[in-house]
Parts: structure tokens; sequence; C-alpha cells
């Protein structure tokens, strides 16, 4: 990895004229001669007639939206800045998911700006870093000069692209500084945008504008359920991956579930949604396994739980557990099976007007009677649900909501979320499970060390509901049939 030249300074907050040079560079500095050199000689690479992004009217639409509620205040929207991962390597950027739902943009230190223009209504502008200066050389000299690092688009291209006018985001914080009025902006991104605002602004109204982002993204439109179903599709292919080279898992760890999925996610989309549990034998007892570092054995079951972020930034979140040679064991594939119509009877739970509670006590319900079934529990279910005793082995809450995050919607109110009511365009996960903990004594020895977790991701529609990860097998028959398949 080249380090000549580059400064320990952030572009935007470097001086116009000077790029401080990296301790222990191996050139002293730079000639007058090269500096002419290197400014002279480019050709005009700025790009004309730009297409919109195909979400662009849709992300218009939310801005609108968004002022509506929000009259006469300034709102700031940031989309974050590098995170450093070590010394001076950063982590891949991921734009903030209100950022990038509000302007379909992903370029990191981006800021959203709707200015009021009176009592109702406002004017949005983008402010983003404009092509790399090539006459004072921080295109070449700076650490984020877009030598380094890559062409980024121009204000005008911006523009043309994101639908929205755009500005030279070294000016917004200066700007900021000085404006009057009422502002709110969405925290946690980016501390220079909020030091700027920290007398104008209070932790309640911010707080309000994130509920209010977090909730608008409830009832997908048509593009987001595009987006979804094409990031459930790459998923699926992702999961036939993995069933192929189980073998190769078995030489060497989970690791290469894990890096197998990866390599799908990537080449079809912009990365995992999140940290993939490639979780084999007990350690599928673990809910968020994501060391993925343990063996992979013949007669154990892998817990797969993974999906692939598109890029536009919406994520599939899938689960099978699968027997790791093809074939369930009788214990296996009893819990299995109860898994399985646990998630049936939540799934047929989904519907518009339900409640968003109904299919998490539709399937905990079953659970809970196979638990009472099994002889681990005493009755009647009834008793067991009322004190919740099933949860020692289901352990989770059957769903959540799904989209741009993995966990969508996180901030909305509970009345709003989980205590609130199906609408047709939300999407969410049905995934029960049990899990027998390989220390469990409560438990006959064959449960443990057993677990089992089958997920899919539901969209309500108008009559019910459609599930957008059939592509995978869920019964125990079909599982295994479709693994004999793949593995020829």
């Amino acid at each position: 990895m080249a380090d000549e030249l580059t400064p320990e300074t952030p572009e935007e907050e470097q001086p116009k004229k000077t790029h401080k040079q990296r301790k222990n560079g191996l050139y002293p500095g730079v000639s007058d001669e090269l500096a002419e050199s290197m400014r002279t000689g480019w050709a005009d690479t700025e790009l004309h007639g730009l297409e919109p992004i195909a979400q662009a009217g849709h992300t218009a639409d939310r801005r609108a939206a968004l002022s509506a509620r929000f009259p006469g205040e300034r709102l700031v929207v940031p989309a974050g800045r590098l995170k450093t991962r070590s010394n001076d390597t950063e982590y891949p950027f991921r734009a903030s998911t209100e950022y990038a739902y509000l302007t379909g943009d992903q370029t990191e230190n981006g800021v959203l700006v709707l200015e009021p223009t009176g009592a109702a209504g406002h004017t949005a502008t983008i402010y983003l870093l404009p092509r790399s200066d090539r006459e004072n050389g921080e295109f070449w000299l700076s650490g984020q000069g877009e030598l380094w690092v890559g062409r980024r688009h121009s204000l005008t291209e911006a523009e043309q692209l994101l639908g929205i006018p755009a500005s030279d985001v070294r000016e917004l914080a200066g700007a900021l500084t000085e404006a009057e009025g009422p502002v709110r902006c969405v925290r946690g991104h980016d501390s220079v945008i909020e030091s700027a605002l920290t007398d104008k602004v209070t932790k309640e109204r911010d707080e309000e504008l994130r509920v209010y982002l977090s909730e608008a993204r409830a009832v997908k439109d048509d593009f987001e359920i595009g987006e979804l179903q094409k990031a459930v599709d790459s998923t699926v292919r992702g999961f036939e991956d993995v069933v192929k080279v189980l073998d190769k898992a078995e030489a060497t760890s989970e690791r290469y579930i894990e890096g197998t999925f990866f390599l799908r996610a990537r080449v079809e989309g912009n990365d995992v949604g999140y940290g993939s549990i490639c979780a084999a034998g007990p350690h599928a007892c673990t809910l968020h396994w994501v060391r993925n570092d343990g063996d992979v054995r013949s007669g154990d079951l892998l817990l797969l739980d993974a999906g692939v972020e598109t890029h536009s930034l919406y994520t599939a979140d899938v689960t099978r557990t699968l027997p790791i040679n093809g074939t369930y064991t009788g214990i296996q594939r009893k819990i299995y099976d109860a898994v399985y119509a646990s998630q049936e009877a939540g799934i047929a739970a989904v519907k518009p007007g339900a409640k968003f509670r109904d299919f998490h006590d539709a399937s905990q319900h079953v659970l809970a009677e196979k638990l009472v079934e099994w002889g681990l529990l005493e009755g009647p279910v009834e008793r067991v649900l009322e004190l919740g005793l099933q949860r020692r082995w289901t352990l989770h809450g059957t769903g959540h909501m799904l989209g741009m995050d993995v966990h969508d919607c996180a901030a909305a109110r509970t009345e709003a979320y989980v205590d609130g009511t199906l609408e047709p365009g939300m999407c969410l996960t049905v995934e029960p499970g049990l899990y027998f903990q390989a220390d469990d004594l409560t438990v006959p020895e064959e449960y443990r060390g057993i677990g089992v977790r089958i997920e899919d991701d539901i969209l309500v529609t108008e009559d019910g509901n459609r599930n957008l990860s059939a592509g995978l097998p869920r019964t125990s028959t079909e599982v295994e049939a479709w693994m004999a398949r793949l593995k020829g």
C-alpha cells in the first residue's frame, strides 16, 4: 500500500495551499518543477448529460414529506465521516441510513441541508467535497485526493445524478455557525457539523427528527421493494454457493463459509448487510456468533444467518440451519421441524391490519406447545407463555423490520412499531428458533449443542404477505433434496 506523500489531516480540513508531509515519508518535499508538472497536462474529464439515479424521484418525495413535518426549521442530515481502523487506514465507508434514504448519495462528508423558505417549505442543498484541486496539488498530495482514492463526482455532476443543488461542504460548518433560527440535526455521524451547531440544537428536538426518519421508512415504496427482492435473490445464490463448498469448509473452518458468502455479496452487491453468522455445531446456540473461526464437522448443523446489501444499501436477512453432511439426524429433524411449524404459524399471521406482535405470539405458542409435549416444560401452554418459561430456549423476538438497516426503523416509537399495526409495504423477518446450550443440564443430552433458526423476509401485501426469500427451501425434506442437488 503506497504511502509516500499522503498527509495526516483530511482534505477538507487542510489549508488551501499547503499539504502536510507524512512522518517518515521517503521524499523530503516537492520541488517547484514537480509541482508545476503535476498542475498541467491533464484532460478534462467532466461528465455531461448524466441521467438521474433510479431512486431520485422517491428521494424527492421523502424530502417533501420531511419538509412538511418540520416547517420553518433548518434540517441537517450528515452522511458521516471515515472512521479509522488502525493508524492511517480507514474502515470502508457506509453513509448514514438517514442521509442515503433522503438523497440516494453515499459520499463521505456529505451533508443534506433543508433550509426553510418561510412558514412552510424548504430549499434542499446537498453539500459535498468537489473535485480535487489540481492547481494547489491536493489531488495528489492529500490523503483523500483523487489520485489516491479515486475520482469523485463534480458538484455539477452530483446535481444531475441526485436532482439536488450541490455546494462545497468545506464551507458548510462556518455557515452553520453563523446561521440563526431553529435547527434540527441527525446526530452521531459528523462531529464537525455537530460542533458547528452545538449552541443551536437540543437532544430532544434532534431525537424527534431521528424518530420521524425511522418511522418514515416503515412502509416501503416500489423502488425499495425491488431492492429488497434483489438483495434476497443474491442472498439465495450466496447460500447455494456455501452448500457447494461445505467439504472445503470442513477442511478449514467457518471462515471458509463466511468468505464464500462474502464473495457473492461483493460481486452482486455493495457488501454484506451485517456480520455473517456462520455457526457450526454448538456455535449455533450463540445468537450473534460472528467470530466464525470454529470447526465444521460432518454430522453437525450449520446455522447460516447472512444477507447481501445492494448497491443502494437495502439488505436481506435470511437464516437456514443445514445438516453439514446433507442429512438431519433424528433429533436434529425433530427440533428443526418444530421451528418450521413455528415459522409457518408466524408467517400466516403477517397480514395488513394485524398487530405487529401477532406473528411473534403465534410462533411462540407453537414452540411452547412443543416444549411441553417433549416434557421440557410443565404445562399448560398458557401458563408457560404467561411466565415466559419458553424463553430459556427461544431466547429472542420472532422478527423485526427490514430495509436499509438490518434492524430497520429501530428509533421508531414503541406505539408505532412493536405495538403498531401492519400495513401493506412493510417488510419484516419471521425467524423463530430453538437453542439448547451445550452445558444445559435441564434437557436430555441428545438436545445439547443443537441450535436451529429459520428466517425469511416477508413483505406485507394488500391481501396478506409475500415471502421474498421463498427461493430457499424451508422444510427439512426440501432442504435435504436441495443440498443433494447442489452437491451433485
